[in-house]
């Protein structure tokens, strides 16, 4: 059986294999099949939302025809964050939910992420059960006459997801005398950040809200922060805000400029959270990629910091395990699970918005909190995927950096889970043994693997 699901649904090259209209339709239809099978009721419900980019449309239409063709009910969001679907499909009663988007990935590729009707991400059994089903082509046997699917297009889609997020801080919340620079990255975001800001009273500086469908990410967004940190630096803003193409991660700069990432977010919203009580059994989630600054300050905090691998499914899955309430990753996927079931770039933003407004300091000292120590990252792009740490030379570089950092530091090589990279992560509080130590190992990669 292929296996086309990553750490973030099906990602890859838009009109090239395997993410074309052919197979989108395929996906489609084994969707309802494979509700089919669960026992669904009804004609199975699909919502289907997507990002701005220029093949979303294609394989939008494409997945829907899909489940038309199984018996099946889609319904088109439109363009939207990455978490209003997941919003969505619960809130609207549906049984899936479709994503049609490459995140961060320039406007070429393009993804497929899909959600169940809880609104959480597939499990990996679910997964490979609609991939048996992609093995055969759609049926022959096929629904006829009234009982052939629907596709119903949705109006009140981003207006539901926008009274969602706002009731999810305070009724009285007021963002008066805040100036917020924000970079919607030609996305999911445009729609809804600027306005949701300006609604609360804040003094908005948007940029990139006018997507073309091949300028998403384009030097811009939450790859690209020194873009709004130079703005936040020359308009004397209060902080910037960052997304990537869907809106389901956000990263943050402070009024200096100084970026401040999903670790730093973790820091800053455990401490309420545990005041007040809500931070269930003291724990917080996030990935081997968090920096050794944050187990510090949760220790010192009395928080048990758990970590995970690389992706916000597994957060998200370890979070519920232990009960807990907040999870996240470095990158800025943050979870909130008294109010989401993923990583919500936008809900983030007003969350840490109201600590900001409810503590009464500036964004620099709720962020001085944690004490980063220095961390490198290199990513080395390679031919083919394979486990970086199963090549003896590079095995061999590890354990020889490792033993150089000795207890001051440690190193992660994984493959990406969604491009065809090696990421080799070094960190300690030596910065220049730290980087050398760093390149030594990226080298290592690129010999064996480039």
């Amino acid at each position: 059986m292929r296996r086309f699901f990553g750490t973030d649904g099906i990602r890859g090259v838009a009109n090239a294999e395997p993410m074309t209209p052919e197979f989108a339709m395929t996906l489609g239809g084994a969707m309802v099949r494979q509700l089919r099978h669960r026992g669904a009721e009804g004609p199975g419900v699909v919502c289907i939302g997507k990002d701005p980019r220029r093949s979303s449309d294609m394989l939008e239409h494409a997945v829907a025809s899909g489940v038309a063709s199984m018996g099946g009910e889609a319904h088109l969001l439109g363009v939207l964050p990455t978490p209003a679907v997941a919003y969505l499909t619960n809130a609207l009663g549906a049984d899936m939910g479709v994503m049609i988007s490459a995140s961060h990935n320039t406007f070429a590729d393009n993804g497929i992420k899909l959600f169940g009707a809880n609104g959480f991400k597939l499990s990996d059994e679910e997964e490979q059960n609609i991939e048996r089903l992609l093995d055969d082509a759609l049926p022959k046997e096929r629904p006829l006459g009234a009982d052939v699917g629907q596709i119903i297009l949705r109006t009140d889609a981003l207006e539901r997801y926008k009274a969602f997020v706002r009731a999810t801080v305070d009724g009285d919340l007021s963002l008066s005398g805040l100036t917020i620079v924000v970079d919607c990255a030609n996305g999911a975001a445009s729609a809804v950040v600027p306005a949701l800001l300006n609604d609360l009273g804040a003094t908005v500086i948007a940029l990139h809200i006018e997507p073309n469908g091949v300028n998403i990410n384009e030097g811009c967004g939450s790859l690209h922060p020194d873009v709004v940190a130079r703005v936040v630096g020359e308009r004397g803003a209060d902080l910037g805000l960052t997304f990537d193409g869907d809106a389901d991660r956000v990263l943050t700069v402070d009024e200096s400029g100084t970026l401040r990432d999903g670790d730093y977010l973790l820091a800053i919203f455990a401490r309420p959270l545990k005041e007040a009580g809500r931070l269930t059994n003291d724990v917080l989630v996030t990935t081997v990629m968090a920096n050794m600054g944050l187990d510090l300050d949760m220790k010192a905090l009395g928080v048990e910091l758990v970590k995970t691998r690389v992706g916000d499914r597994y957060v998200l899955e370890e979070m519920s395990r232990r009960g807990a309430v907040l999870g996240g990753e470095q990158s800025g996927h943050i979870i909130f699970l008294e109010h989401q079931t993923t990583g919500d770039g936008v809900l983030t933003s007003l969350q840490l918005l109201q600590v900001l407004v409810s503590s009464g300091k500036p964004f620099s000292e709720l962020a001085s909190v944690m004490t980063k120590a220095p961390q490198v990252l290199i990513n080395v792009p390679v031919s083919d995927k394979v486990d970086p740490m199963a090549q003896p030379g590079v095995r061999e570089a590890v354990e020889a950096a490792e033993a150089t950092l000795a207890d001051s530091g440690r190193v992660l090589v994984r493959s990406s889970g969604t491009e065809p990279l090696v990421r080799v992560m070094v960190e300690g509080f030596d910065e220049e043994a730290v980087r050398r130590q760093a390149e030594t190992v990226a080298e290592a990669v690129r010999t064996l693997l480039a």
